[in-house]
């Protein structure tokens, strides 16, 4: 069914085939995949009195497990409470960068980013404008990238191209005649290490050959030295361009679901109304009508009764509904509990292990997003921090990035920790560190999740004080004996 419906999608040769495979995901994704359907699911039959087949109606009931699967994964990838910090040896480099991350809001970017992703790439655009860092997540569907051969993880040349109507171009402020409104013309843009580039739009169709020629206009000269993007592909499976989609194994599923509770959804409005058989002789003349304060007089040859329905027919499609969406969250790795089943679990630790499907998925995005595009997008701001002045929101300038520093992510639990967990874990890191096999800083990396304490040199050095201060009101750091004689 799902290629059935796919195929209504219109394709367009003149892009490339990753485009039309894309646009499809991304309609899944965002529920529209259906509006290519003329007829809706109450039509049965088209103005020539020709019965519509199931496969050409748009469902009436639509249950987007797509997109629920993605935004559970992407909740524990990126949710306030999963966001990794930035691990540095460098303390400068480190506080600067947790700083900007909350200055451009990198925690909504990369949600966004996560969830546009899943039909297989996405791309970070970073833009500095007056001298302020921005970042913003690009689908791919237009986007074109191309590496270095001897750096195949380094992109030398991001191109954006697309068709679009000569009247938006006009609206643009581009010199389109009126007569040309209605034609299409190519539209593209390139992102190199030292220029964003613009062309003029050129005609779609054209009798001739056309040498796209540079909008000088509308071209941008960064000169950072690098393309101001980050290439992620979702998940291993894919290409060298695109990664495999999160979703596309319960896909067939969902729009099973959908067809099978529209149908179930019609017999129920049916069994409201059933159809009246009257069987001949019939009736006296005048009009029928059905209702409960009407009766029907039929010779006593005839007959009269209502077609029905059973309601277990229903029932049995809510099971088998059930039963697929079970079968489409085990293959894409979701999250199958159920709330109205069994008690809420008392730890982070049993929720982990009661989702943990949905853990090993994030788990693996955590790998693309994470370790892939968010630490090759913090790269690549330490690296345009050492060529432009940046400034804060509030137009402070930022502090020193040092490029040589290595930089590191440090993920939080899956799951909060209850009182019961974050008890036996600090008791067993105190006794690690009373026993000398852990050190006070990695006991405290370990606490500081459960704490949410973000800076652990400053963290440690507060205890040195503290514990300094203590010791002081003891006297001077000598312990005190009292000696008690009971007579």
């Amino acid at each position: 069914m799902f290629r059935t419906i796919a195929a209504t999608i219109p394709t367009d040769n003149d892009y490339p085939q990753r485009m039309h495979r894309l646009d499809v995901l991304t309609r899944v994704l965002n529920g529209t995949i259906y509006d290519n359907l003329q007829y809706s699911f109450g039509e049965e039959k088209n103005v020539l009195d020709e019965y519509i087949p199931i496969r050409n109606r748009r469902p009436a009931v639509r249950y987007n497990l797509a997109k629920i699967v993605v935004s559970d994964s992407v909740s524990l990838l990126f949710s306030e409470g999963h966001f990794p910090s930035v691990e540095c040896s460098d303390r400068p480099t480190r506080e600067t960068l947790q700083s900007l991350i909350k200055d451009c809001g990198l925690n909504a970017v990369m949600l966004d980013a996560a969830l546009i992703g899943s039909v297989g790439s996405v791309a970070l655009w970073v833009r500095v404008l007056r001298n302020r860092l921005h970042v913003r997540a690009l689908p791919t569907l237009y986007l074109t990238p191309t590496f270095d051969p001897a750096e195949p993880d380094r992109l030398l040349r991001v191109r954006e191209q697309f068709k679009v109507a000569g009247s938006v171009l006009a609206e643009r402020g581009y010199p389109i005649a009126q007569a040309d409104y209605g034609s299409q013309y190519w539209f593209r843009r390139d992102w190199d290490a030292q220029s964003e580039i613009w062309y003029l739009p050129w005609p779609v169709r054209s009798t001739t050959p056309i040498e796209p020629q540079i909008d000088t206009g509308r071209t941008v000269t960064h000169e950072l030295g690098v393309v101001p993007m980050v290439w992620v592909r979702n998940l291993p499976g894919g290409d060298d361009v695109d990664g495999a989609c999160t979703f596309e194994a319960a896909i067939e599923s969902q729009i099973e679901i959908d067809y099978q509770l529209s149908q179930a959804g019609r017999g129920l409005k049916y069994s409201s109304d059933p159809t009246l058989l009257i069987k001949e002789p019939a009736m006296g003349g005048g009009a029928l009508i059905k209702g409960g304060g009407n009766a029907i007089v039929v010779d006593k040859d005839g007959d009269a009764r209502m077609l029905e329905i059973g309601g277990s027919a229903a029932a049995a499609v809510v099971d088998y509904c059930r039963t697929l969406r079970e079968l489409a969250l085990e293959s894409v790795g979701g999250n199958r509990t159920d709330a109205t089943r069994g008690t809420l679990p008392q730890s982070g630790r049993a929720m982990e292990v009661l989702n943990q499907p949905l853990v090993w998925l994030a788990d693996k995005l955590r790998i693309a997003y994470g370790e892939g595009a968010l630490l090759d997008l913090l790269r690549l701001i330490v690296e345009i921090g050492g060529r432009v002045r940046l400034v804060t929101r509030s137009g402070a300038p930022v502090g020193a990035l040092n490029p040589t520093a290595p930089l590191s992510l440090r993920w939080p639990h899956w799951y909060p920790s209850s009182a019961d967990d974050r008890l036996k874990n600090a008791t067993t890191v105190k006794t690690l560190v009373d026993s000398g096999v852990l050190s006070r800083e990695t006991a405290l990396n370990t606490l500081a999740p459960d704490y949410d304490i973000e800076d652990i040199p400053a963290e440690l050095a507060r205890i040195a004080s503290d514990e300094a201060a203590r010791l002081a009101a003891l006297g001077g750091g000598q312990p005190q004996v009292t000696e008690r004689i009971d007579v």
